[in-house]
């Protein structure tokens, strides 16, 4: 099957879905560094946190930037989630 991203999605999205689909978890400051895209640390945290607001991963603590991959994460790697009928996270949202 075929993934569904949404609009607001970008190919480092699909990296990092992937790598924690690999992985049980991982920090935005590992994956800038694994990932095969150049990306900042900064850049990944902004990336995992959004989306961790449309529920494709999570932190593994509240508030922790250990992040894992959800079943709706998994489902869409499978092919099995259409992300753009999800609600389009916030930006202004993200904790800096």
């Amino acid at each position: 099957m075929s993934r569904k991203p949404a609009r607001w999605m970008c190919t480092l999205d699909e990296r990092i879905l992937e790598h924690l689909s690999d992985n049980p978890w991982s920090t935005p400051r590992h994956m800038s560094q694994v990932i095969k895209l150049i990306a900042s640390r900064g850049r990944v945290d902004e990336r995992c946190q959004l989306l961790s607001q449309v529920g494709l991963v999570a932190p593994i603590f509240e508030d922790s930037n250990m992040y894992e991959i959800t079943c709706e994460g998994t489902e869409y790697l499978d092919g099995e989630l259409d992300v753009g009928n999800r609600p389009t996270p916030s930006p202004r949202a993200l904790r800096g």
